[in-house]
């Protein structure tokens, strides 16, 4: 019995040993700057509107720190979103909005080697909405006249590196409406192409 407790109590200390080695490997930082588009589209309550993925463009900075295949990174990210609407009596209109979104995602390198990496990452994401525009219809002016500024969202997607460079697709969906009047909740689709200067 003591000779177990020993032999069990000898494999916890290597095990420990060799967690707590790996965890105080040094992490590595990278910062980068990354642009790209987005494609983005509001769900709605209201049967009176139609939402069409609308295409806009994005461009910020990243900062992203490696803990062998698993790692953080961060993004300060501004996008200029628009949206079109087909309503129900047959006009069109356009919402257009800049935003700065903060997301922060945990990803894993599902092939992980010095020069090449596929990615798989999920988090969450911060976005506040400025300079809101509506064309042509009043009754959705009015109906969004309430934008609400702040939104909080999740994000998911895949990734590829090669060497200082690297692509995400990612899909967002937020979890707190634009506009309270329509319920209505920003999804969108981005395509990012970035280079990490170290």
């Amino acid at each position: 019995m003591k000779h177990r407790f020993l032999a069990v109590s000898f494999l916890l200390l290597c095990i420990t040993c060799s967690v707590e080695a790996n965890a105080q490997q040094t992490p590595i930082v990278h910062i980068g700057v990354k642009a790209g588009t987005n494609f983005t589209k509001t769900s709605s309550a209201s049967s009176d509107l139609s939402g069409k993925y609308g295409i806009g463009y994005q461009a910020g900075l990243m900062a992203r720190v490696d803990f062998n295949r698993i790692y953080l990174q961060g993004e300060a990210i501004f996008n200029k979103r628009k949206i079109s609407y087909d309503l129900k009596d047959g006009n069109s209109s356009q919402l257009k909005w800049n935003s700065i979104d903060i997301p922060v995602v945990a990803g894993y390198k599902i092939v992980s080697s010095k020069d090449f990496n596929v990615r798989a990452f999920a988090g969450g994401v911060y976005s506040y909405g400025f300079n809101d525009n509506i064309s042509t219809s009043k009754a959705l002016r009015e109906g969004l006249k309430k934008f609400d500024k702040s939104n909080i969202g999740i994000t998911g997607g895949i990734g590829m590196d090669y060497k200082n460079f690297t692509v995400d697709l990612r899909y967002e969906t937020g979890l707190t409406s634009i506009s309270k009047e329509f319920k209505s909740k920003p999804h969108s689709f981005s395509l990012g192409i970035g280079y990490f200067l170290f």
